[in-house]
């Protein structure tokens, strides 16, 4: 079912997209995971009422 990852240039991305899911994870938890602390963190600021940086 895995076969051996062989290839021309082996590159990170290769490795990783070797699975169905594993490149989409691998890129949510890169983009949307960070994106959630964010939208949580601003949104403490706003209910604590601290000014604008």
């Amino acid at each position: 079912m895995i076969d051996p990852f062989t290839d021309v240039f082996p590159s990170f991305f290769g490795m990783l997209n070797r699975g169905p899911m594993t490149l989409t994870i691998f890129l949510h938890s890169l983009i949307v995971l960070p994106m959630f602390f964010i939208y949580f963190s601003e949104k403490k600021k706003l209910q604590r009422g601290e000014p604008d940086d």
